[in-house]
């Protein structure tokens, strides 16, 4: 199948002549919401849809930001929660911001702290829970973990994963460190529930996240006209509502209403733990009450037929950390889908990593190499996996750019999804979802 795309009308979102922050829209996929774009920041553009590298403390783990700019990143994502903790806020803000202080010259992002005060907090570190197949309950702890943060109606109150040191969020406090750390784009603090939190709660959630939101809205526009000659910096409200199509419609209403002397949200992240087989369909709940002149950020995807999924449902950029994780423990993404470059297999493997990726790592190392710079514990390994897998992920989001200008969305979708789970996948997913 070929897509026709619609070359949309150019609608355009800015805020301050001295230092504008807009999103015009370009390309979108006949009858659905996916689409192309550009977001224009104080730091540069971002062309949509756009993989949003993670630099959790100010640095993609194990490379080079200079490296990540060659691999084609267009925007780095820090965290706020862990520079707030170390080296602290005031620290970066004295540098000039993220950006200076890591020497990454392109748009930043940096979320709320939220996800890390909440899934640390009760010992889920970097995971939770995808699915519903669990009692429901809302104390959700790890096993043998204990809670280290405490949801109030003002904020919360947590421990450092660090040193156990006592320290407290609020919506106002998340802003005030946002504003120091000066990424061009910032996200609203929310209050993040996993999949096994009961209706009642979740409803109670989505309630406090809006409410917060106000209040990031008012400190963000405070911070603003107090911080006059520092670029400006756009504010996104955060959706939850986990798996519940209501509340996920009723969350983005509650956002859009909310309007101050700066005209509201300058954009939406779309929040919480989903359900995987159910990402696409909750996307398009949010996307269709969405407005169309805003971009809207998914937190935390980057497996092939979830990016594909997202896209189409209309999420123009979206960050994960996984690329970079699953690299330092030797798992190696591929056109065939991923593979454990350790395994004895590759220890005569003198092919690269994919051959049909154009990295560094592909061009000049070989998998028996990288097998054994594993085998070996040498801290190269890292770096050249690392190189591999966010030029993987970034190159197919590129690709899928491209191909919804091109009006060959689906042909590629079921090309790559075909070919990338061809070995695990079932019937449905080899075909592409051709019935979506």
């Amino acid at each position: 199948m070929t897509d026709r795309p619609d070359q949309s009308q150019r609608e355009t979102t800015g805020r301050r002549g001295d230092a504008p922050f807009s999103f015009e829209q370009r390309v979108t996929l006949p009858g659905r919401r996916g689409r192309s774009g550009v977001i224009s920041t104080p730091h540069g553009q971002i062309r949509t849809p756009a993989f949003i590298a993670v630099g959790t403390k100010a640095t993609v783990k194990a490379v080079l930001p200079e490296t990540m700019a060659n691999l084609g990143a267009q925007a780095v994502l820090a965290n706020a929660y862990h520079l707030y903790l170390q080296p602290g806020a005031d620290i970066v803000d004295a540098a000039g911001g993220v950006g200076r202080f890591m020497n990454w010259p392109g748009p930043t992002f940096t979320d709320s702290g939220g996800f890390q005060v909440m899934s640390l907090g009760v010992g889920f570190k970097k995971i939770l829970s995808m699915t519903t197949d669990s009692v429901r309950s809302d104390e959700v702890i790890a096993a043998g973990k204990t809670r280290m943060a405490h949801v109030d109606e003002d904020g919360v109150t947590f421990k450092s994963h660090i040193d156990g040191s006592k320290h407290r969020f609020t919506p106002e406090i998340s802003m005030q460190i946002q504003h120091q750390l000066g990424a061009d784009i910032m996200f609203a603090f929310d209050e993040l529930t996993t999949l096994m939190n009961t209706r009642p709660y979740q409803e109670e959630s989505v309630e406090r996240t809006r409410r917060w939101a106000q209040r990031c809205l008012t400190e963000h526009r405070r911070l603003t006209a107090v911080r006059q000659g520092k670029p400006y910096q756009a504010l996104f409200g955060v959706i939850q509502g986990a798996q519940y199509e209501d509340l996920r419609r009723s969350a983005v209403r509650g956002l859009i209403e909310m309007s101050d002397d700066g005209g509201g949200f300058d954009g939406f992240g779309i929040g919480g733990a989903l359900e995987k087989d159910k990402l696409g369909t909750i996307i398009g709940w949010v996307t269709e009450e969405l407005p169309a002149d805003k971009p809207r950020h998914l937190l935390g995807i980057s497996e092939p037929d979830d990016l594909f999924a997202a896209i189409e449902a209309g999420a123009d950029t979206f960050d994960c950390v996984s690329p970079s994780r699953v690299a330092r423990n030797g798992s190696i993404y591929s056109r065939d889908g991923r593979y454990n470059i350790t395994a004895a297999k590759h220890r005569r493997a003198f092919e690269p990593l994919d051959a049909d990726c154009d990295c560094y790592t592909c061009g000049h190392y070989t998998r028996a190499y990288v097998h054994h710079l594993f085998r070996a514990k040498e801290m190269l390994a890292s770096t050249l996996s690392t190189i591999h897998n966010e030029r993987f992920v970034i190159r197919m989001v590129d690709d899928i750019r491209a191909a919804i200008e091109a009006g060959t969305f689906d042909a590629l979708r079921t090309e790559v999804i075909a070919r990338y789970y061809a070995r695990s996948a079932p019937p449905e997913v080899r075909a592409g979802r051709a019935s979506e």
